[in-house]
């Protein structure tokens, strides 16, 4: 990571920290990953050579910079979901001072038309860091979308509710299609291998 990136990374980081203490509305809060949880994310997407990555949840593009640095890292892009239009145009501005803008493909609007309107197996890894409610009514798309071997991974598996997350993890498991484990890395990150 150059250090423009990693400059910008602690900027936005700082901000998202600041911003979250002052505001009480959630939709006001930025929410970002925790910085471990972002380099997590940039070797899981290197290790596994991960060239489709989807991001449900931008936010102000904090976590997006994370993987669109891997990404482009192994010749791919990330593809991004946020529901806000204000915080679609700042993460915007932040991915078009980073220098990735290339390795980004940015879209506003509800994740559950969007994952409807994707092919089969077209992610070969897939990060959820929105409304954490929103998780299960999803997961029949996810699972459709999300390629064999490829990875699912949830922000906030431990904190700061885990019990948002008991309804999908029963999916996950319950598919008996998947590995599970859920990790001490930032608030807590559910990682999930497709194994058929």
């Amino acid at each position: 990571m150059n250090s423009h990136l990693e400059n910008l990374l602690d900027e936005l980081h700082k901000f998202g920290l600041e911003n979250d203490h002052s505001k009480v509305n959630r939709d006001e809060q930025m929410l970002n990953i925790a910085p471990d949880t972002g380099l997590f994310l940039s070797i899981l997407i290197q290790a596994t050579k991960s060239k489709s990555v989807l991001e449900i949840g931008t936010s102000n593009g904090y976590s997006t910079l994370w993987i669109a640095d891997a990404v482009n890292r192994v010749g791919g892009k990330v593809t991004t979901l946020e529901i806000s239009r204000r915080k679609m145009l700042m993460a915007k501005r932040n991915f078009e001072r980073s220098g990735l803008y290339s390795a980004i493909d940015c879209r506003q609007g509800d994740a559950q038309s969007f994952l409807t309107g994707n092919a089969s197996e077209s992610f070969d890894m897939i990060f959820l860091d929105a409304d954490r409610r929103q998780y299960a009514g999803y997961w029949n798309e996810i699972d459709r979308v999300l390629r064999v071997g490829g990875l699912l991974i949830v922000d906030n598996a431990t904190l700061p509710r885990p019990e948002d997350l008991a309804e999908l993890l029963r999916l996950v498991k319950g598919s008996k299609r998947y590995l599970v484990q859920i990790l001490a890395v930032g608030k807590g990150e559910m990682v999930a291998l497709k194994l058929r």
